[in-house]
């Protein structure tokens, strides 16, 4: 299952005089910003295209200018256009960094630091996110104080990018404080509570608290759909989101509506390509190989996967995991020979997203082991089972339950092997570090 990830992205805005005819470029920005609220990508794109003109002739280093360009830039984020929104955040941020000090120069830059920020999340450009986030929200805690809902803000991003590293423990302090500080200073229903409901329940789903998980789904649902109406891309991704609980929980017919509609607002809202699209086209598809629909999953899955590479470019984590549930279809429907090299695909992906001893590294050397052995390579599944092991016994702390979970598939491969003694010692093993998974540290 995927989730859609929820990140703050933030136009700027300066003061207008509030007296005398407004200027081209006030018409301009203006304008732009109503026809983005109202999802009119083309017209505000025009407009801002309009502004940046105008502001252009202010001088280089004009704050209009700065402004323009982050919110053009932030059009570009939301239609997946990427390389074109980088270079204008980083002008942009270079504009502020030269402005003057002041509370609102200060505030400025801070924003698109965030918004430059999650471009690289969105990318996995990991290490280039994470300096800039702390950098942001080192700078909205002196400027706003520790309790601003920009702060917290900058808190979710933040966490979000340590749940896609898997760095679940330094996550969730980040989303808790977050929650903490926009319900207290929000309204019940505004909008900005949202991402932070929904990454909380996300956590909790992780964890196996559904329980606890769904509420805040439902809520964050609510909220968006009185904030922006049933056809909003954020209510898709939030229908999405909580469709993706219900196909956990197993309640199929309660999850596939669900994902169908939030797929139809998506496209409608994004377009046929945006990867939000095919996130959605994902989840749909594993709920359809949940209920062992494998031809309806396999050409769902083959979409998503094309949208993928497309519009995120062939090393991104979810092209991945599409090439992961694509190879796992497959094999489900027809042990098709050398759909291994999907998961090989895959896992040479994560090594250069992730580093080579990562533990999304692990599990997806775990997972071209059980290809292997499904497609009755059994040497090529023992050796990459044994690599598996290797990188897990380098760990400072032992990870029993993956542990577990490999020893068991080293087992199953004995057993298809007919090596019964081997097995039965695999077997052994993997029960001692389930149990000492489940025992209290």
């Amino acid at each position: 299952m995927r989730r859609l990830t929820l990140l703050s992205f933030c136009l700027l805005f300066l003061p207008c005089p509030f007296f005398g005819q407004a200027s081209p470029w006030t018409n301009a920005i203006n304008s732009a910003a109503r026809e983005f609220g109202q999802q009119h990508y083309s017209e505000a794109e025009a407009q801002f295209v309009e502004a940046r003109r105008q502001a252009e002739t202010f001088g280089p280093f004009d704050h209009r200018l700065g402004t323009t360009l982050n919110n053009l830039a932030e059009l570009y984020v939301r239609e997946a256009r990427y390389a074109e929104a980088e270079p204008l955040f980083r002008q942009a941020l270079e504009i502020w960094e030269k402005a003057e000090d002041s509370a609102t120069a200060a505030a400025s830059r801070a924003t698109v630091l965030n918004n430059l920020a999650a471009l690289y999340e969105y990318q996995s450009r990991f290490n280039e996110s994470e300096p800039l986030y702390l950098r942001c929200l080192a700078l909205r805690e002196k400027i706003l104080g520790p309790e601003h809902p920009d702060v917290g803000s900058t808190l979710d991003n933040l966490g979000a990018l340590y749940w896609e590293q898997g760095r679940i423990a330094d996550a969730e302090p980040l989303y808790q404080r977050a929650l903490f500080i926009k319900e207290k200073t929000l309204r019940a229903d505004d909008p900005a509570l949202a991402p932070a409901l929904n990454n909380l329940a996300a956590l909790y789903v992780r964890e196996g608290k559904t329980a606890e998980g769904e509420p805040l789904l439902k809520r964050a649902l609510a909220i968006r759909q009185a904030a922006f109406g049933p056809d909003h891309p954020d209510v898709g991704n939030s229908m999405n989101n909580l469709a993706a609980l219900y196909s956990l929980e197993g309640r199929y017919a309660e999850a596939e509506p669900m994902y169908l509609h939030s797929l139809a607002i998506t496209e409608k809202s994004l377009g046929p390509n945006h990867p939000d699209v095919a996130s959605a086209l994902n989840n749909l598809a594993e709920l359809y190989r949940s209920e062992k629909k494998f031809s309806q999953a396999e050409p769902i899955y083959k979409r998503a996967l094309e949208i993928r590479e497309k519009a995120l470019g062939p090393d991104h984590p979810d092209v991945a995991q599409s090439l992961d549930n694509l190879g796992g279809v497959l094999i489900l429907k027809s042990k098709e020979i050398n759909v291994d090299l999907l998961y090989l695909r895959a896992l040479n992906i994560r090594r250069k997203v992730f580093g080579p001893e990562s533990h999304q590294v692990v599990a997806s050397l775990n997972d071209l082991g059980v290809a292997y052995a499904e497609e009755g390579k059994f040497p090529e599944a023992e050796r990459t089972f044994s690599e598996t092991m290797a990188l897990l016994a380098r760990k400072s702390k032992p990870d029993a339950p993956t542990l577990a979970i490999v020893y068991t598939n080293m087992s199953n491969l004995y057993q298809m092997e007919g090596k019964h003694r081997k097995a039965k010692k695999m077997a052994e093993r993997a029960k001692a570090f389930q149990e000492q998974g489940e025992s209290p540290s």
